[in-house]
This record gives C-alpha cells, sequence and structure tokens, in this order.
C-alpha cells in the first residue's frame, strides 16, 4: 500500500535498509536478516508488517518521469549502530507525499513479511 511509503511529518526522510548492506548469499537470507534485525530494534513488529523489495535505479526513474515536478529523489546510505543497512529515502515533499507514495508503490518488485 502506498500509505507505507509516506513521510510523517516531522521527517526528514523515509527510512529503509539496503540490501547489499546485509552481505547475505541471496534473498530468503536477506529477508530473514531484516526480520530479525526489525525484531531487535523495534518494540512491536505487527503481524501486517511487510518487507517491500524495491529497485532503487527503478524507483528514482518511476518519481522523475511520472510527477509533476519531476521529483528527483536520493536514496542515501545512513548506517546506525544497531543497523549497518539503514538507509533514507530523500526528497519526499510532505505536500505531496500521496503522488511520491503512489508512484514508489507501483515499482515494488516483492513482498514479505516483517516478522518470522
Amino acid at each position: 500500500m502506498a500509505t507505507a511509503f509516506m513521510l510523517r511529518e516531522g521527517e526528514e526522510f523515509l527510512s529503509v535498509n539496503w540490501l547489499e548492506e546485509l552481505k547475505c548469499s541471496d534473498r530468503a537470507s536477506e529477508v530473514r536478516e531484516l526480520q530479525d534485525l526489525y525484531a531487535r530494534k523495534m518494540t512491536r513488529v505487527g503481524a501486517g508488517a511487510r518487507i517491500a523489495i524495491l529497485n532503487v535505479e527503478t524507483l528514482q526513474t518511476e518519481v522523475e518521469n511520472e510527477s509533476p515536478d519531476r521529483r528527483l529523489l536520493r536514496v542515501l546510505h545512513e548506517p546506525e549502530l544497531d543497523d549497518p543497512s539503514h538507509a533514507g529515502i530523500y526528497g519526499i515533499p510532505y505536500d505531496d507525499r500521496e503522488i511520491v507514495a503512489e508512484l514508489i508503490a507501483r515499482v515494488v518488485l516483492e513482498i514479505h513479511p516483517a516478522r518470522a
């Protein structure tokens, strides 16, 4: 759902994870690593929570080509002490967050449960 990609008031960027930084051998291992990370990092991971897999270049191209202002999103690695794969999607305007969120949702490649 697009609402998963909407900034909350006061947020500077959309918090995501950079899968390559997990240094796993395959997608299943990456998903398990994220599930473990979320279980350690968050107080509660809801039963309906999901992990959405996207390609950065596809995301940036879709938003640039389809947004009214040809919005350029930046995805930057923002490692945290307890999360070396943490990253952020920057450039999402709070006022137009619904439009950008819909465009991001269109390029989701895979969806996995966020908890094991």
